[in-house]
């Protein structure tokens, strides 16, 4: 069984996929930038802002799925300047400090909004 998970919490989807599916008892994401719910739009601030913002959009997407951080196995972070690593790892540390996920982190060539950085993860419900 396969349920769509949506939020007015989080950014509104800006194109033809969900803020999450639940499966199988498992949450899975999708890539989340550092959109304001309450405007869509982009925050203005660094890696560090940025970083937070999407975090807490990630919080209340897997809030409405009746999950939460503390239920995350496993996140992918995309950054746009692995130069960035250390001031997103350290805002990241904050909201996964005890038994934090498996992780992936990679630099790409441009994400949505020209944003700095990007996460999706998969949590158990």
């Amino acid at each position: 069984m396969r349920e769509i998970i949506s939020t007015k919490h989080a950014p509104q989807a800006i194109g033809p996929y969900s803020q999450a599916i639940k499966a199988n008892g498992f949450i899975f994401t999708s890539g989340q930038i550092a959109i304001d719910p309450a405007t869509q739009q982009v925050i203005t601030g660094d890696v560090a802002a940025q970083t937070d913002r999407v975090l807490r959009n990630l919080s209340e997407i897997l809030e409405a799925a009746g999950s939460g951080l503390g239920k995350v196995v496993r996140s992918t972070v995309f950054l746009k300047n692995m130069s960035d690593f250390t001031a997103m790892n350290a805002v990241y540390g904050k909201y996964f400090s005890s038994a934090p996920p498996v992780r992936s982190t990679v630099e790409v060539a441009r994400l949505p909004k020209d944003v700095l950085v990007e996460i999706d993860v998969i949590a158990l419900e």
